[in-house]
């Protein structure tokens, strides 16, 4: 046999090989494109389930069953195995509980970026919705009068916001974490101190935030997570910092 014959039996073999492979169905266990996560399904009745929705005024809450998420947040709540890596970071899963897939839901891969960027979009619409419409402008001041000083925006706070000093106040975050940034500014115009400690640079912080949650009965959800002297804060709330350093201040915290 020439070897120009032998050679066009190899390639003939090698083609109706690859013919085969690719006609094998797909079990469920090929990979996924790279930094895509594989469709995530689940039930009511998953184990190590949480839920993370959104309200109107871009606060989180987390939730263990999807019968517990309200109409305002079910169709984008973030979902998360507590016994399983896959999702914690970025890409996160995203689930629109509005709809059912065979008796359950099923949760795709997310950008976490985008996921934040939704939070942040009903955050600024809830603030410009509630804002009070702007004072008219100053009169024009007779000459040889003082300038008067110009209207705050921003109230200062009062001395009943203020909490004993020694108190600071943990953010565990990450730097592109918006809300937790938010926290960071909220506390600090109220004279309190904040230190933020980022859980994608420090395993250390990562680490000290899971077991606060885990102290707490608490399960890992999204960002920030806040120790108020004790208290643990899973999102960022204006109320519910505002309660804890209340707490803090009349020394009720545990």
């Amino acid at each position: 046999m020439s070897l120009r014959l032998v050679a066009a039996s190899l390639l003939v073999a090698t083609s109706l090989l690859a013919s085969a492979c690719s006609d094998k169905p797909d079990d469920g266990t090929a990979p996924t494109n790279k930094g895509e996560l594989a469709p995530l399904p689940f039930t009511e009745d998953t184990p190590n389930l949480m839920l993370t929705w959104v309200d109107a005024r871009g606060a989180t809450h987390v939730e263990v069953s999807p019968a517990d998420v309200p109409a305002e947040g079910r169709r984008l709540v973030r979902v998360l195995l507590a016994d399983k890596d896959e999702g914690t970071k970025d890409p996160i899963y995203v689930a629109d509980l509005e709809q059912k897939e065979s008796g359950g839901f099923v949760a795709k891969s997310f950008a976490r970026s985008a996921w934040e960027k939704e939070i942040a979009k009903k955050r600024e619409l809830y603030i410009a919705e509630a804002s009070p419409p702007k004072p008219p402008p100053p009169a024009p001041r007779e000459s040889g009068s003082p300038p008067s000083s110009p209207p705050s925006d921003v109230p200062a706070p009062s001395p009943a916001d203020a909490v004993p000093s020694g108190v600071t106040v943990i953010i565990y975050g990450a730097a592109w974490c918006k809300p937790c940034h938010q926290a960071a500014d909220f506390l600090k115009a109220r004279g309190v101190a904040a230190v933020m400690k980022d859980i994608d640079q420090s395993p250390d912080a990562e680490a000290e935030m899971v077991a606060k949650l885990s102290k707490a009965g608490m399960r890992r959800g999204s960002i920030p997570v806040i120790d108020v002297g004790g208290k643990i804060l899973v999102g960022y709330s204006e109320r519910q910092l505002v309660q804890a350093l209340a707490s803090v201040k009349s020394g009720t915290m545990l």
